[in-house]
């Protein structure tokens, strides 16, 4: 089959890059090649950039209930395609077929969301020292957002900042990451099916050490939204600097499993902390801290589970729950981890190589690891891959002093049966988020998610209209009666 030729959207058309570059679309569960992408340039960027700029300008004038009902379109066009798209998802991105159906889903709750929140803006009234004087305080747009996002979840992470970005009076230019670019273009047909105003949303392919880095630099935008790693979001960061920033950074999800905890649970809650998206998420489980009176019970349940119920395969099958790593950087570095821990003493329980028999060598069978310490790699670094490694502790104190040792500050988990000790451990933690009997990998989209303060984990909250608060900024016009 011919791959498919593909175009960029910028100011209400669909284009070809300006150089005419263009670059491959792989499907990392068989290797094909199925669709040619843009590489877009700066020149593409800045063409998008004065095209946002214009439109934000329309955009911004209609009122919220305007806006709303235009995001309410393009909500419905992923509620009716949510099959084609979990579909795209599945063959760029590489997850089975029933979790992307999953994440088109929380996509769509994105976009009903922000079509609320955007008649719900409320500005204020505040007092002045001169009777004769009113403040009116207004919450108005920030003009252009440039949006950078990863390869792990390309739906959601874009969707949590692009919707209230809209939402809100902004204009969007979108720089997705070049893996899965394709799946990208899916969702951007929904906006231009929408029949949003001309430059209102406009999508730039290419590689984001160009396109990016334009984006997030261009003197015409107001704001930036990044979702990566910690590394490209300092990069951003600095390019982005007299802007405000929004940045969803990495994690390492440590998960506490106390002495009282219901090990059923925590070993439930493990499996989706460690293995859902092939561990690819910024609040996987990358450490499982564990208390020595039930650490060996915790271990005998959890290796049964994974053996029993993780079903690595082809994400096209509906009985697959585990799929192959997206790229051979990430597969190769969950290697690496497991290698040197296995090195430094760590003990092998299930899996800890790439699968045999597939069709490309991105299938890593999820791994079970005791005994890891914190000289390892895996204990230090954000793995993003299907690895539960697990580390023994002695006390509540113990699990406290290591996860606010590491630099990242995303989110934690604790399990315990008593709320006192939940409680104590969530408000000393250094995490934007803390889940008390419920693994590191569940979240609600309206709600604040972020980075702890001081933590490498990024800056401000994604999650309804607390995105939309960072999206916008505050304009104060004082009118004289006098």
């Amino acid at each position: 089959m011919a791959a498919e030729q593909m175009a960029m959207y910028v100011d209400g058309a669909w284009c070809a890059a300006e150089a005419g570059e263009t670059f491959d679309a792989l499907n990392p569960a068989t290797g094909e090649v199925f669709a040619s992408i843009p590489k877009g340039s700066r020149e593409d960027a800045r063409r998008a950039i004065a095209a946002a700029k214009a439109g934000q300008a329309v955009w911004a004038r209609l009122s919220a209930f305007q806006r709303a009902a235009a995001i309410e379109r393009v909500g419905a066009l992923v509620e009716e395609r949510r099959e084609a798209m979990a579909q795209a998802l599945r063959r760029d991105q590489g997850k089975p077929i029933t979790e992307a159906r999953g994440e088109v889903d929380e996509l769509l709750a994105y976009f009903k969301m922000a079509a609320a929140d955007a008649t719900r803006i409320e500005g204020l009234i505040l007092p002045s020292v001169d009777a004769a004087k009113r403040v009116l305080v207004y919450r108005v747009p920030r003009g252009v957002v440039s949006v950078i996002t990863p390869w792990n979840w390309p739906y959601t992470m874009a969707g949590e900042i692009i919707a209230p970005a809209l939402a809100a009076g902004n204009a969007v230019v979108w720089n997705p990451a070049s893996n899965t670019s394709a799946c990208s273009i899916e969702m951007a047909r929904c906006f231009a099916d929408a029949a949003l105003p001309a430059g209102v949303f406009n999508l730039v392919t290419g590689p984001g050490s160009v396109v990016g880095d334009e984006i997030a630099g261009h003197r015409d935008v107001g704001a930036v939204g990044f979702v990566g790693s910690v590394e490209a979001g300092k990069k951003v960061a600095t390019r982005a600097v007299g802007k405000d920033v929004l940045l969803e950074l990495g994690g390492n999800g440590p998960l506490v499993v106390l002495d009282d905890a219901d090990l059923d649970k925590a070993v439930e809650a493990t499996l989706t902390a460690c293995f859902l998206n092939a561990g690819q998420s910024c609040t996987a489980g990358e450490r499982i801290l564990v208390q020595a009176a039930v650490h060996d019970a915790y271990v005998q349940k959890l290796a049964a589970a994974v053996a029993a119920r993780i079903h690595l395969g082809d994400p096209a099958d509906e009985a697959t729950t585990m799929g192959p790593v997206n790229n051979e950087s990430q597969a190769a570095k969950t290697e690496r981890h497991v290698r040197d821990a296995i090195g430094q003493g760590a003990r092998l329980v299930l899996g800890g190589r790439r699968a045999p028999d597939f069709a490309t060598q991105l299938f890593y069978e999820p791994t079970v690891l005791d005994g890891v310490t914190d000289t390892m790699e895996i204990a230090r670094d954000e793995t993003f891959g299907p690895v539960a490694p697990i580390t023994v502790i002695e006390s509540e104190a113990d699990a406290l002093r290591i996860v606010n040792d590491s630099p990242f500050g995303l989110l934690a988990g604790i399990f315990t049966r008593d709320l006192a000790r939940g409680l104590r451990f969530a408000e000393s933690v250094r995490t934007g988020w803390v889940n008390i009997n419920e693994g590191t990998n569940y979240w609600e989209s309206h709600l604040p998610f972020g980075g702890g303060a001081g933590a490498d984990s990024g800056v401000g909250r994604v999650g309804g209209r607390f995105s939309m608060e960072r999206l916008t900024e505050l304009k104060t016009v004082v009118v004289n009666l006098g």
